[in-house]
């Protein structure tokens, strides 16, 4: 048990998502300098148990995101780094032959842990890429027949460079599909470039962070975001958020029902990180750009064009009728 946990006995009937989300925020904010909004959205994929694919250059925070949540929820951090001729089994783990019992033993693989970073996850082979699928979804890994279930709680980060092509295996639909959200996390502006140089001028101010929320406090949360209300106009909202990008002439493949599934729970758990338990069309129009855009493709004409995925789901927010308003 570690100290926090020893120190503290929260009344896990009465967990404020709100609170635990402000925690984690404050102390991963020490790491994360000038990226509240980034910082919010990682640990709103942590309440709702989803998994995250950062997409940006090297060097901007990526990795040291994925180490500050780990600690500040005081999970056990594996980090994998994905490279062309990593097999399988590098990533599940491996059964060796014990000549003493002459039986098979289970060498459980990196995966398990809580907070696992996929770095350069489009580096690896698609033959590797998919030893995630399973454990993505099911929250399991099969070897040999046998099913091990991972921990609990379960959260992957997965980092890639969207500049750099050579050697690199881009990421299959069936994959991108399993992540909750898509951030970039973008350059620091000048002033937050000079804090960051500060903080770091005699050590790395990750070394300094502490856990901050239990595990049973976590859990607990994650628990209460799936009770927070949404209406059925709202709900009808998302769908036609959804539908759209499958009618839209400039997609070649809509959304599919797990991004509906995913813009809902991630509108729950924005609305109870703002204290609220009601879920508003804003909270969906929000999250509809980091949800849905990487599960969608977009055509060729539109791509010849530099019509992005995230232009197309922004226009779809323009154009789609918001629960409540009123058509001029």
């Amino acid at each position: 048990m570690s100290d926090y946990q020893q120190q503290t006995q929260p009344n896990l009937a009465h967990v404020s998502v709100q609170e635990v989300s402000e925690r984690i925020a404050q102390t991963v904010g020490q790491v994360i300098i000038g990226k509240r909004n980034e910082v919010r959205l990682a640990i709103l994929g942590l309440l709702c148990k989803g998994h995250l694919l950062f997409e940006d250059i090297p060097g901007v925070g990526k990795t040291m995101m994925a180490r500050a949540l780990a600690k500040a929820i005081g999970g056990v951090f594996n980090r994998i780094q994905f490279t062309p001729d990593m097999l399988p089994s590098d990533v599940t783990g491996v059964s060796v032959f014990n000549p003493q019992t002459r039986q098979f033993e289970f060498r459980p693989g990196p995966i398990f842990a809580n907070l696992v970073l996929a770095d350069e996850i489009n580096r690896a082979t698609p033959k590797t890429q998919s030893a995630l699928l399973e454990a993505m979804e099911e929250r399991q890994v099969t070897i040999d027949g046998v099913t091990y279930p991972t921990q609990t709680p379960f959260m992957i980060i997965a980092t890639q460079n969207p500049i750099e092509y050579e050697g690199t295996f881009p990421l299959p639909e069936a994959q991108l599909d399993r992540f909750f959200l898509r951030i970039q996390m973008g350059y620091p502006t000048p002033h937050e470039e000079l804090t960051i140089l500060s903080a770091q001028q005699y050590q790395h101010p990750i070394h300094n962070i502490q856990q901050v929320v239990s595990t049973q406090e976590l859990l607990a949360a994650q628990a209460a975001v799936t009770q927070t209300y949404i209406a059925e106009e709202v709900k009808q909202y998302i769908i036609s958020l959804v539908n759209a990008t499958r009618t839209h002439p400039d997609i070649y493949l809509g959304s599919s029902p797990r991004g509906s599934l995913a813009l809902f729970r991630a509108a729950q758990a924005r609305a109870a990180m703002a204290g609220r338990d009601y879920v508003i069309p804003d909270d969906v129009k929000a999250l509809a750009e980091v949800t849905l855009a990487h599960r969608i493709i977009v055509g060729h004409a539109a791509r010849m064009k530099d019509v992005s995925a995230r232009f197309i789901i922004n226009e779809i927010l323009n154009t789609t009728l918001v629960p409540g308003a009123s058509v001029r």
